[in-house]
């Protein structure tokens, strides 16, 4: 996920100081991505391995999960109400719909043309993906309502781990099916890098690791959620005056500093109540409350239940 940075440099004479500072932003960036991800409870389940041969076409409907389809074998066109243009996957292609939106799998850019004759045979795996925690997920609410991840634009890791999960499908052991998820669940998160590392113009807390400065500001927030933070504090972290950090940090990510700081806050309770050898007042003291008291009435402003009610939820919060 590097990014250029700007100073003027002649080829091949990289300095080392430039070479660090470059690294130092990945590591926020991926501390960010790491955080968010982490804090969330994500099920990502392979739930079909297809075979298609001659003229087919496959319609999905809407879910209220995210959707994912990886290309194993041949080719595969997308259509559908969001797709403007018919899509053309190939091997080791993944589309992802992060909302789960209707949408045709077919063999021929119109489902309903017959194709040529020499069309070959097409396997996929299909998935399910979503959080089942948390309601102000940063990451789903920046990523468009589709988006392609193409094996040859894609880095050697993303190769190697679609194959990895292309040649798992085809195995009959014990233990498949739980392989194949925890694949699919790092194939996901490496997808997401990969949209951030391509995509011309992310939005939200994508579009804020893009930028040094908000990556920066960010990795720190979620590193100390229990820091006494103020606007003016962040905007150290990010190298700006307050009012420019402000106006640039909820332009791009779309909350006010402060307002992000809340909902991450809130996320971080929702994940330590899942662990029970924390009592509500030592997560309240972990997040910078005064007391308990506060830390309560926070939280059940943010979540709309108090935090033992949030503790006691089958699966955590929601």
């Amino acid at each position: 996920m590097a990014r250029a940075v700007g100073v003027a440099y002649d080829a091949g004479m990289e300095t080392p100081a430039l070479s660090a500072l470059a690294l130092i932003e990945d590591d926020d960036r991926d501390a960010v991505l790491e955080t968010v991800l982490g804090a969330y409870r994500m099920r990502v389940e392979i739930t079909a391995d297809v075979r298609y041969c001659g003229t087919w076409y496959d319609s999905e409907p809407a879910t209220h999960h995210g959707q994912f389809h990886l290309v194993t074998q041949g080719c595969c066109w997308i259509s559908g109400e969001a797709v403007e243009t018919p899509v053309l996957l190939e091997r080791g292609d993944l589309i992802v719909f992060p909302a789960g939106i209707r949408h045709i799998l077919s063999s021929s850019p119109d489902p309903h043309l017959p194709d040529a004759p020499d069309a070959g045979d097409t396997s996929m795996l299909c998935g399910e993906l979503e959080f089942i925690t948390g309601s102000h997920n940063p990451i789903f609410a920046a990523l468009p309502r589709w988006f392609v991840v193409r094996a040859q634009d894609s880095s050697a890791g993303f190769r190697q781990l679609a194959q990895m999960l292309a040649d798992t499908s085809r195995e009959r052991r014990w233990g498949r099916q739980l392989v194949q998820n925890k694949l699919a669940d790092s194939l996901f998160t490496m997808a997401v890098c990969e949209y951030v590392r391509q995509a011309e113009q992310p939005r939200g807390l994508l579009a804020a690791l893009t930028d040094a400065r908000l990556s920066r500001a960010l990795s720190a927030i979620h590193a100390r959620p229990g820091q006494d933070w103020t606007i003016q504090s962040m905007a150290q972290e990010a190298g700006m005056s307050r009012t420019a950090f402000a106006e640039l940090f909820t332009t791009t990510v779309g909350t006010p500093p402060i307002q992000y700081l809340a909902h991450w806050r809130a996320t971080e309770a929702r994940r330590l109540l899942k662990n029970r050898r924390f009592s509500v007042a030592a997560i309240a003291d972990m997040l910078g409350y005064s007391s308990e008291a506060a830390f309560r009435r926070f939280f059940k402003r943010v979540e709309g239940v108090g935090p033992g009610s949030a503790r006691r939820r089958p699966g955590g919060t929601s």
